[in-house]
């Protein structure tokens, strides 16, 4: 059996979450099948059964039009390209819009089933438009027309199934499938090094509250700000930020952090994405975790967090409410989101009081949080190995091999 993922991340260039299931997925198929990978960056290796081939598009291709245009356009290139060059595989198994394409055409001109992994969907983040332009558009569109016509869909939490169903009615309940993301356990684990801490100017002898991801609006970061003048004195808040949307939404969070740091101390702006080993010894460090996203399919970052024994304060949406358990690895805190667009919390002052509200428990009683930490290493080992999610996955794609053989 030979799988052929098509990704817009793989290491070293990972920007998400989707990026790194891709990354651990790939990695354990590849000890159960042969793999291939085809990214849209320069990575061109094999180790054993897992094969990456890369491309890079030319970008003078689409140096006369609008830049908010290139990205899908690359996206619709890219597809094309990889199509062109040939597709020998048993499954096209295809993880974003961007390269959904990809996979429409392996379906289309090579009858290869086509999987898709749903970790955002494109109608959920309406605030994209302000990234793509129209381009928007195209990415709703490949999403749609991938999904429609997708052998099998596989949801990260069963709130992603329900917004499939929901959203695109004429998909059938029968090919979508629940299959979690996952940890490597053995390598995300607490540590006691706290030389990270020195590095990035964050004090030893005094609590802190991490945050990693984007800054984007869906990860709620505003919110996050917000919180912080209510947060006890003590407390530090260290932001682990890496890459805006827009240059509008990087300016607007580096103003508010600016004035943030103006009328309390403790607060750390990490610029950047850091490496697994810098990630891993600040979430063993850090007294709360908070991810206070306003849209999530799943949210593996707490996963992440949770593994090294950190008790998480995150939002009650999507795949996060099947990740944190309520009052024994964490706080789940209701963000109250409005239906109109753009789908933010109704009352934003209201749900940044209560965020920091359940991150001041746990700041003011580190035994409770010790526990929560540890409860949450135990959920973790139990539901989340990506052995596990491998063979689900292996099952799944041998049923749709035999399928096609009628």
């Amino acid at each position: 059996m030979k799988v052929m993922f098509v990704t817009n991340e793989y290491p070293p260039y990972i920007y998400g979450g989707a990026g790194v299931h891709v990354e651990y997925l790939s990695k354990e198929l590849a000890k159960l099948m042969d793999v291939e990978v085809r990214s849209f960056h320069d990575q061109h290796y094999q180790d054993g059964s897992l094969t990456v081939n890369g491309r890079v598009p030319d970008a003078s291709l689409f140096k006369e039009c609008p830049k908010e245009l290139t990205s899908p356009l690359k996206a619709l290139y890219e597809g094309l390209a990889f199509a062109g060059e040939n597709m020998t595989a048993d499954i096209a198994h295809c993880h974003t819009w961007y390269a959904h394409f990809a996979g429409i055409l392996a379906k289309m001109l090579y009858g290869i089933p086509l999987v898709v992994t749903v970790h955002s969907l494109e109608p959920l983040r309406p605030w994209k438009r302000e990234q793509l332009g129209r381009g928007y558009d195209v990415s709703s569109w490949v999403e749609k027309t991938a999904l429609e016509m997708a052998d099998a869909v596989i949801a990260v939490s069963q709130s992603t199934k329900d917004d499939v169903l929901r959203l695109f009615p004429k998909i059938d309940p029968a090919k979508v499938s629940i299959i979690y993301n996952g940890i490597d356990v053995d390598q995300y684990k607490e540590t006691d090094d706290t030389a990270v801490l020195q590095k990035y100017g964050i004090r030893t002898d005094k609590p802190y509250v991490l945050f990693v991801g984007r800054m984007t609006r869906q990860k709620g970061l505003l919110y996050l700000l917000k919180a912080a003048s209510k947060l006890d004195p003590d407390a530090q808040l260290v932001l682990c930020a890496g890459d805006a949307d827009t240059p509008e939404m990087k300016a607007e969070l580096e103003g508010l952090v600016a004035s943030l740091k103006q009328i309390r101390s403790g607060v750390v702006w990490i610029p950047e994405m850091v490496s697994r080993e810098d990630a891993i010894a600040l979430y063993s460090q850090a007294a709360v975790f908070c991810c206070p996203s306003i849209y999530e399919p799943f949210g593996i970052i707490n996963l992440e967090a949770m593994a090294c024994g950190t008790p998480v304060v995150a939002s009650a949406v999507g795949g996060i409410k099947e990740v944190v358990v309520n009052g024994e690895t964490g706080y789940l805190v209701d963000p109250d989101l409005s239906d109109v667009f753009p789908h933010d919390p109704k009352d934003g002052d209201d749900f940044a009081a209560r965020l920091a509200e359940k991150i001041n428990v746990l700041i003011r009683d580190p035994a409770l949080a010790k526990k929560m930490g540890q409860a949450g290493r135990l959920r973790v080992e139990k539901h989340f190995s990506w052995q596990s999610i491998a063979l689900q996955t292996k099952e799944l794609y041998a049923k749709l091999i035999e399928a096609n053989k009628k």
